[in-house]
């Protein structure tokens, strides 16, 4: 007989626990533990060890529940937790997905509902990839830098080195414009109101059905834009889909949009990579470096954000610009390369509805996103 799925709830409210109780009496394949203490109270070691998933019922406006919950969430190494808590500021909310939660209720939550959220993480968690997506993420430092069109490019790179079905997702989350899709000649699909408010109803199914499939085998997940509409999303629904697309590819690249949204901060910490892209101008280098100093003071990423330099020139003479040698004084630490300047080649691609790759083989912009994308590989390889 197949061991259950056990669910511990933190919480001290002892209504809330029987609710709990009588959702999960009926079901063959989960088990629940309370610890009664509630957030303030430790958890003991051995029920936690226990536990398939968290749920834990806090008050966000007190300081020590806060800290409480950020050790539950670090003792509980990488399981997933569901938090239950009153309405709550963005920033506390934004808060909660960096330190690793996985998705918020509002209190009075029904013990259906809860129950409901718990099979979703354990969906996710029981039938994983055998590894877990590597994510790629992209932010413009500012707009009409290029984010876009070395997205793709690294997309289309990464999907060239691992050339296998559902290998490459590319998710264009810069919800305001469906550039992506533009850019590759393909129709947007993914709808936000179909997979519901906190992406409850997005399964493996419903992603495939909202997903277009590029020629080269690369997969685009966009919605499209509305002229004049400005869209607000929920941070549950935007890192639900992110676990879904996760959870179905190897490799997840995401265009991110300048402006900052709530759900902004829980993408960069689950990032392996983040890259801010700029341009060769005094501002576009200032700007960049300012984003990275600050992403990398505040939040815990995987691997430090490092900045793109779009549109490289190079220039010999002083006084004809911006040289190397500024560039590489002013982002000092966080460079991790340049791309050089073929607009031409861009913009042709960009009428085409096709990759760079597809209208010159071997072009400077492609090159240069391969030595960034795969420098560590190189340079292991020759340290061995």
């Amino acid at each position: 007989m197949p061991e259950k799925s056990e669910i511990l709830i933190v919480s001290s409210d002892g209504a809330l626990g029987a609710s709990l109780a009588e959702a999960v009496k009926r079901e063959t394949d989960i088990a629940l533990a309370i610890h009664s203490g509630g957030i303030e109270a430790a958890v003991d070691a051995t029920a936690l060890s226990r536990a398939s998933v968290l749920v834990a019922e806090i008050d966000a406006t007190r300081r020590d529940h806060l800290l409480a919950l950020q050790s539950l969430v670090a003792r509980g190494a990488g399981r997933p937790i569901v938090v239950l808590v009153d309405a709550c500021t963005d920033a506390v909310q934004r808060w909660f997905f960096q330190i690793g939660v996985r998705d918020l209720l509002r209190r009075p939550a029904a013990g259906a509902d809860i129950l409901a959220a718990c099979r979703r993480l354990l969906a996710g968690r029981l039938d994983p990839p055998s590894d877990y997506a590597e994510v790629t993420s992209f932010l413009p430092a500012a707009g009409g830098v290029g984010n876009t069109t070395l997205a793709i490019e690294a997309a289309m790179q990464i999907l060239g080195a691992h050339p296998d079905t559902n290998s490459v997702a590319l998710v264009d989350l810069d919800l305001h414009s469906d550039a992506c899709a533009d850019f590759l000649d393909l129709e947007p699909r993914l709808d936000f109101a179909e997979i519901g408010d906190s992406g409850e109803r997005l399964d493996p199914q419903l992603l495939e059905a909202m997903t277009t499939r590029h020629a080269s085998g690369l997969a685009l997940v966009a919605a499209p834009s509305v002229a004049g509409q400005l869209r607000e999303l929920q941070g549950a629904a935007v890192l639900r889909l992110l676990d879904v697309v996760a959870a179905a590819f190897q490799h997840v690249v995401i265009d991110l949009p300048r402006m900052w949204h709530p759900w902004t901060d829980g993408i960069l910490v689950g990032s392996d990579r983040t890259f801010i892209v700029t341009d060769m101008t005094v501002p576009g280098l200032r700007f960049a470096r300012r984003i990275a100093d600050q992403v990398n003071g505040r939040l815990t990423l995987k691997a430090p954000a490092s900045v793109i330099v779009n549109r490289f020139e190079r220039r010999f003479f002083p006084g004809a610009g911006l040289r190397r040698g500024d560039v590489a004084q002013a982002l000092d630490g966080v460079l991790a390369g340049e791309i050089a300047n073929n607009y031409q080649l861009v913009r042709e691609a960009i009428d085409q509805g096709v990759p760079l790759q597809y209208v010159k083989p071997g072009n400077n912009i492609s090159m240069g996103m391969k030595r960034i994308l795969f420098a560590r590989q190189q340079e292991e390889r020759r340290a061995s």
